[in-house]
């Protein structure tokens, strides 16, 4: 299975995001330097665009063309459909619900199988949840130290509105798909898809 093994706060900096999008708290001390870099051109711009949203859902090229296409297919504006596509995964989920500090602690999880949908074990981060849908950790894993100690961190963290907890915590649902308002950072989606309709 491919990886992306890049550093993250090296990666952060060269695609101008916080760490916190991320979930990290983690902050570079170096001192910055002043850097007078000329203007990108529009390819430049547009590839920048694609490639940290690629970064923060933690998807390669392959995987990430084939949601564009998913996107392109559906009606509707495609640049919206494709962030939605990319938040119905049930590694950014499992992260939205604050089962896990990072996406990518999310997807190890997923893959672990320490997570059910609608009571059958998914061990596949890629998995698209549907609206209804419970997501819920395993018996055999809410004992597990690693587990609590996420839960007690990530409790005061505040959820989506397309989604909604349980009140003992181990247990989410997806009220409704999410749209573009729930993301939470900054992107120019339609610069992706002028990358992809050239």
């Amino acid at each position: 299975m491919a990886k992306n093994t890049q550093p993250i706060l090296k990666r952060c900096k060269t695609l101008g995001l916080s760490p916190a999008v991320l979930g990290y708290a983690k902050e570079t001390n170096r001192h910055q330097k002043q850097q007078f870099r000329r203007k990108q051109s529009e390819y430049a711009t547009q590839l920048n665009e694609k490639q940290k949203v690629k970064f923060i859902y933690g998807v390669l090229e392959k995987q990430f063309h084939h949601y564009y296409e998913e996107a392109a297919r559906k009606q509707g504006v495609t640049g919206e459909n494709l962030l939605t596509e990319l938040e119905r995964r049930l590694d950014n989920v499992v992260y939205r619900l604050g089962y896990a500090t990072t996406r990518r602690e999310a997807r190890q999880l997923v893959n672990h199988g320490h997570f059910t949908v609608n009571g059958k074990r998914v061990n596949i981060p890629s998995y698209q949840v549907k609206e209804g849908e419970v997501i819920a950790i395993c018996e055999k894993s809410r004992s597990s130290t690693r587990i609590k100690q996420i839960l007690e961190q990530e409790a005061k963290r505040a959820l989506p509105k397309w989604l909604e907890k349980s009140n003992d915590g181990y247990e989410g649902k997806v009220l409704a798909m999410p749209v573009r308002d729930d993301i939470d950072y900054e992107v120019a989606e339609h610069l992706i898809v002028e990358l992809y309709s050239k």
